[in-house]
């Protein structure tokens, strides 16, 4: 009986010990959650967000109404060039981002990875993509964008998926451009620019994407040329010129290339053979050479035209002339400063990166590997998406590396 009721008293002492430990550990539990919670509260949906995360760094630029031109504008030529400067966009961001070199082999991002052109606040889908950049003839730099924002529904910018019926309009089917204007890459002005609103004859679009430019010096202004399609038929490569502000097209778009074929709303097992989109044109010495991207063989790639005519006159030539195995759009060429070396840059989408090659002759191509795998590099980004080259004199790059403190060495 005696050593029952011991029994029954280490029992019991135990397992108030136990109990205690147990309260402690849940405590302990506990405090670590709190803790937790605090650094990584969670959102609305479950998921868990960084506490006091810090504000986005501001774009740097301000957009303005209108723009002084300034007393010593010109149009500027190679010998004045210093270095490069380069724009892509993010799929995750649907904004543009502006990248600088000397040398252009080694870019540098200006606003460390963080947005330039905020797709929020410039474009009316809330959202930009296919950024491009050249200099126009008074010695701005233009710039133009798709606006389209791919993931709209979900980022509470509409209630569909898209603008309109995917059925009647196909994928995207957005009708605006984004064109902007600066002269010292800070103060801009900024139009989103509905085709179908300017021009009533092509109310039933399906779609407006990827634009370039091309200073046409026998009209006198810029040339703009983008993909687009009536409906959910073929796209095809269309061209309007600008007014000298760069906020609309004065001309309706006309068709500056194509596959031919037949139009209409078509199943995609006819239509897709005869896309040509994203397009890129060049002159170099009488010769005006266009590229462009697509599919006629089941794999998106880049092929390559020439003509007497900026405008007209581009045979079809159904020849791929990137070195990619995987799928291509959005080429870019630009020359290297110095040289007789062109570099032809492509959104080689299928492997997530940019690719470049590069020609002399428009006929070779020397495969120069993809950004960051090759001899093109980013020494604060990675992996830019449809992007393009121009140029920039020593004056600009230095203003703008004091304007978003860039760690570059431009001496």
């Amino acid at each position: 009986m005696k050593h029952t009721f011991l029994s029954i008293i280490f029992v019991s002492l135990g397992f108030l010990l136990a109990i205690e430990g147990f309260t402690d550990a849940a405590e302990q539990s506990q405090t670590q959650r709190r803790g937790f919670m605090q650094q990584f509260p969670q959102t609305r949906r479950g998921g868990f967000r960084q506490a006091n995360p810090e504000p986005p760094r501001p774009t740097g630029i301000e957009i303005v109404p209108t723009l002084e031109k300034p007393e010593n504008a010109r149009k500027l030529e190679v010998k004045d060039f210093g270095g490069y400067i380069m724009v892509y966009f993010k799929d995750q961001t649907h904004c543009g981002y502006l990248a600088i070199s000397r040398d252009g082999y080694t870019f540098t991002d200006i606003n460390g990875g963080e947005p330039v052109f905020d797709g929020k606040i410039l474009a009316e889908q809330k959202g930009v993509r296919d950024p491009y950049i050249t200099r126009g003839p008074d010695g701005a730099f233009y710039v133009a964008m798709t606006d389209l924002h791919i993931s709209g529904q979900r980022a509470g910018h509409r209630d569909t998926q898209w603008e309109r019926p995917e059925a009647e309009y196909g994928w995207g089917n957005n009708r605006s451009l984004v064109m902007m204007k600066s002269f010292d890459l800070i103060h801009w002005t900024n139009s989103a620019f509905r085709i179908d609103k300017a021009f009533p004859e092509l109310e039933e679009i399906g779609c407006s994407w990827a634009p370039s430019m091309i200073y046409d010096e026998e009209k006198g202004k810029m040339l703009i040329a983008f993909t687009m399609k009536m409906g959910r038929g073929v796209d095809h490569i269309y061209y309007a010129y600008t007014d000298e502000a760069f906020t609309k097209m004065e001309t309706k778009p006309e068709i500056l290339f194509t596959f031919g074929g037949p139009e209409g709303n078509l199943p995609d097992e006819v239509r897709n053979p005869l896309h040509v989109i994203d397009s890129d044109i060049i002159k170099v010495e009488d010769k005006f050479h266009l590229f462009y991207s697509s599919k006629e063989t089941g794999t998106p790639g880049i092929e390559h035209s020439v003509s007497d005519k900026i405008n007209q006159g581009y045979p079809v030539v159904q020849k791929r002339i990137d070195p990619e195995t995987v799928s291509c759009e959005a080429p870019q060429i630009f020359k290297r400063l110095g040289t007789d070396t062109y570099v032809l840059m492509y959104d080689a989408y299928g492997a997530g990166n940019m690719g470049f090659s590069e020609t002399t002759d428009f006929i070779t191509y020397k495969n120069i590997g993809r950004f960051n795998e090759g001899v093109m590099k980013g020494t604060n980004f990675s992996r830019p998406k449809h992007g393009a080259v121009s140029y920039m004199t020593l004056d600009e790059l230095k203003t703008v590396k004091d304007h978003w403190k860039v760690d570059i060495e431009l001496e």
